[in-house]
């Protein structure tokens, strides 16, 4: 169980909101000028060496105790105040994407193929910026530890983080991280108690026959009609062994096989995803989807390798936790600001693997109008910066009371 959270806040509260969101407005700008240089400048999985070293010079500069090298380019600031012994830890995740960048903006990516387009130059700007403001006028009693994770993209930086004892080194009663979601009301919040994100894992499926001449198909045993039924078949995976009221995802998303017209291939290789919510259905998932392409594939004369590589586990926020990060989303911006009915992402996230560790939540904020995530035309939204970073602010300051 976690940690006994605080009560919702008084009336009296409102005006610590106030003087929050106006130390924040104050050098607000100096942050958006950060973030667009962090956008011009995306860094790779594990590669966020100059990125790093600008958190951790900051955090240093403003009184934090900084801890570099946690996997790889990882680092923790911790922040103690009082003789509280409450612990929290909120995450902030640092790394780009290997898309090439195609808005045409003046802060466009300078490094070519690499590209800010989940905007995670955006999650480390907010931190940062909240970082600025508890560490001048925070009011709290315990110790805040803020994690700036490598590799949430590609590599399973929390996870990594988590294996070089992330939580030993940094207790946490509890940890909470943000993600910005396009086509929500800019400055918008969503909390999801219980699945906030899907388990994703990965596929590859090499259906092997025999190759020949497509004049002479008898011949041969055709690996491409076996991956068609196999293509077809795998859906009814979600649709006839997947409970009704539950969710699973399986795509196709690349097949390979042959080179001309007019010859059957040796062997077609299918890569593909399976999403689920709930554990049980990822295990539905894992054991249906290699039984049917194998069976499908000896239908045909044919064979079938299945490499199944478990990915990210689904997010599954803590009840009491989500409860306290929904109270402090409504008591800070008002009701109208937080959507009662945000639901789930089926998305995936590896802060997944810090939510199994310790009691925790996922909370989604609004960018407003605008190219979705993993676009080469996604933008971060500055406007959701200065809320974003209150809402930290609150968030700390409510649960180190």
């Amino acid at each position: 169980m976690g940690a006994a959270l605080p009560a919702a806040a008084s009336a009296h509260d409102v005006q610590r909101v106030k003087s929050v969101e106006e130390g924040i407005a104050a050098f607000i700008h100096e942050f958006q000028a950060l973030r667009r240089d962090l956008h011009q400048h995306p860094e790779l999985s594990f590669q966020e060496h100059r990125t790093s070293a600008i958190v951790a010079e900051r955090l240093a500069s403003w009184g934090y105790e900084v801890t570099t090298g946690i996997a790889g380019t990882g680092l923790v600031g911790t922040l103690r105040r009082g003789q509280g012994t409450k612990t929290l830890g909120i995450r902030a995740d640092m790394d780009a994407l290997p898309i090439t960048e195609a808005t045409g903006l003046p802060y466009a990516s300078r490094n070519a193929g690499v590209m800010h387009a989940c905007g995670h130059d955006g999650h480390t700007t907010v931190l940062l910026a909240a970082a600025r403001f508890l560490a001048e006028s925070g009011r709290f009693d315990g110790t805040l530890n803020l994690i700036f994770q490598p590799a949430e993209e590609n590599g399973g930086g929390a996870n990594r983080m988590i294996g070089e004892g992330l939580f030993e080194r940094f207790p946490c009663d509890a940890v909470f991280g943000l993600h910005n979601w396009p086509c929500v009301g800019a400055g918008h919040f969503g909390c999801v108690t219980g699945p906030a994100m899907a388990s994703v894992d990965q596929i590859t499926i090499t259906v092997r026959g025999k190759g020949g001449h497509g004049a002479a198909p008898h011949e041969t045993v055709d690996p491409v009609v076996a991956s068609a039924h196999i293509i077809t078949a795998l859906q009814t995976v979600v649709s006839r062994n997947v409970d009704p009221l539950d969710m699973g995802v399986v795509t196709v998303g690349s097949i390979h096989g042959g080179n001309a017209p007019n010859v059957v291939p040796e062997s077609v290789e299918l890569k593909l995803t399976a999403r689920a919510f709930k554990p049980e259905v990822r295990e539905v998932l894992k054991e249906r989807i290699p039984a049917i392409a194998r069976a499908q594939a000896e239908s045909f004369g044919a064979t079938a390798d299945v490499l199944y590589r478990p990915g990210y586990p689904a997010v599954l926020n803590h009840e009491a936790e989500t409860e306290l990060a929904r109270s402090v989303a409504i008591d800070t911006f008002g009701a109208a600001r937080v959507d009662a009915g945000f639901r789930p992402r089926t998305a995936s996230e590896d802060f997944a693997f810090m939510l199994l560790k310790r009691p925790g939540s996922y909370v989604f904020v609004g960018n407003g109008d605008g190219a979705s995530l993993h676009s080469p035309y996604y933008d971060f939204n500055d406007a959701i910066l200065a809320p974003s970073a209150t809402y930290w602010v609150r968030l700390a300051e409510r649960f180190l009371a």
